[in-house]
């Protein structure tokens, strides 16, 4: 059991279901929605967009991941995040500069960790493009370092998610090579001080790939991940999903972060037909996954534990 603050087992708490377990609704997607939709260019828009979809869905979550920009004050200020939901906010700036196969990283100008804690955030969460070969990995290690040095300052839960990518700019991972760069991030960055990763699913589902492939390389990412691990959807069709968050969970994953794999259809609906599908389809498809987290997830609680002195305050 690894020791934790007082105010991060707090926050976990208020981003976790009863039992431990995680069901985040990933809301923090920006320029791939612009793209998706022309309308979404203006930002009261996908605002909109955001704001229906969180008051629809995140009902069915244990924690709703928005943005600073457009979407986690003004679910706030709109009340649509129900009190059993904690507040999960991105604090790295959309897409990477640098070269396709070097990438870069930076905060949302404006934006801070410290900023989120003072909002009532119980978490942010972080993305970083990394390739432990790629010649920036030293410094997204260090970059992700001084992030989770600033959570740690304010004692706020720090939710990693490093996404992979090539480098071979003519063509994707292999699921060999993604297998190898998902489970060696989860080596190297969790013990960097992140709390949750947020890890892709370890393999090309797109070739033809048995289930027991796919439970022994789930079951590395928690063998090679120092801190409980989530599993994100990355725009996978929901069924496909589903079948992932099985796998994963019985290999020892504490939940799932998931968003296009249940909403995806309403990013191009008008809003009537929009409020229509989130009530009667993503709503239920998301509570299934959400059942099926509280029966099959690692909880939390089995990798963390805090003691509470009665004179902790004086130090904290």
């Amino acid at each position: 059991m690894k020791p934790i603050s007082i105010g991060k087992l707090r926050g976990l708490q208020q981003i976790s279901s009863p039992r431990g377990t995680f069901t985040a609704l990933a809301l923090d997607h920006r320029q791939n929605l612009r793209k998706a939709n022309p309308a979404f260019v203006e930002d009261a828009e996908l605002s909109c967009f955001k704001l229906d979809v969180t008051s629809a869905l995140a009902p069915y979550a244990t924690a709703v991941l928005l943005d600073p920009e457009v979407s986690a004050a003004q679910a706030v200020a709109a009340n649509v995040i129900p009190n059993h939901a904690g507040l999960v906010v991105a604090v790295e700036s959309t897409g990477y500069t640098g070269d396709a196969t070097a990438r870069h990283a930076q905060i949302i100008p404006g934006w801070s960790v410290e900023k989120a804690k003072r909002m009532g955030a119980s978490a942010v969460k972080l993305l970083v493009y990394y390739h432990p070969d790629s010649p920036t990995a030293k410094e997204i290690e260090n970059f992700t370092a001084t992030v989770a040095e600033e959570c740690g300052r304010h004692d706020l839960v720090l939710m990693l998610e490093p996404l992979s990518y090539s480098l071979d700019e003519t063509k994707k991972l292999s699921s060999d090579e993604k297998r190898y760069v998902v489970v060696e991030t989860a080596r190297r960055l969790t013990p960097l001080g992140a709390d949750i990763l947020k890890a892709e699913f370890p393999l090309d589902v797109s070739t033809s790939l048995s289930e027991e492939t796919w439970m022994d390389a789930c079951k590395e990412i928690s063998s090679a991940s120092a801190v409980p691990w989530i599993l994100l959807s990355a725009a996978v069709d929901y069924e496909t999903f589903v079948q992932q968050v099985i796998v994963a969970c019985n290999a020892g994953a504490s939940g799932i972060a998931v968003g296009r794999a249940v909403w995806k259809e309403a990013v191009t609906m008008g809003r009537a037909e929009r409020q229509t599908f989130l009530r009667d389809v993503a709503a239920e498809r998301l509570n299934r996954l959400t059942a099926l987290c509280n029966a099959l997830a690692k909880p939390f609680t089995g990798f963390y534990q805090t003691e509470a002195p009665f004179h902790w305050y004086k130090t904290y």
